[in-house]
């Protein structure tokens, strides 16, 4: 009784984080704000890159939430969301320790 619990509490506080974590996602802006809005730089790109999963399925249901922030500052915008991608997925070192599990 006690491990159905616990599974239960992992995917209620999962579904927590996914519904919190969606109404942080990149909203799409028109084009004329987009021109003269404030530009995404790096800090922006590290947030959208760490909530780009929930923001993707949010997506796929809603027209007006993106991925990408599209009035950015360029390189240092996407340098951002590339560490925020890599924040989330474990940046690659969870394949690598699983490697070296096998090997011993």
């Amino acid at each position: 009784m006690n491990l159905i619990m616990k599974k239960h509490s992992i995917i209620a506080l999962v579904l927590l984080a996914t519904f919190a974590l969606s109404g942080c996602v990149a909203q799409v802006q028109e084009v004329q704000a987009c021109l003269g809005g404030e530009v995404a730089g790096f800090w922006l790109g590290i947030w959208h890159g760490f909530i780009a999963p929930f923001a993707f399925v949010v997506s796929l249901f809603s027209d007006s939430v993106t991925v990408f922030e599209v009035n950015n500052n360029g390189s240092w915008y996407l340098f951002g969301f590339l560490l925020g991608i890599g924040a989330f997925t474990g940046g690659g070192t969870t394949g690598a320790h699983r490697a070296r599990r096998r090997r011993s």
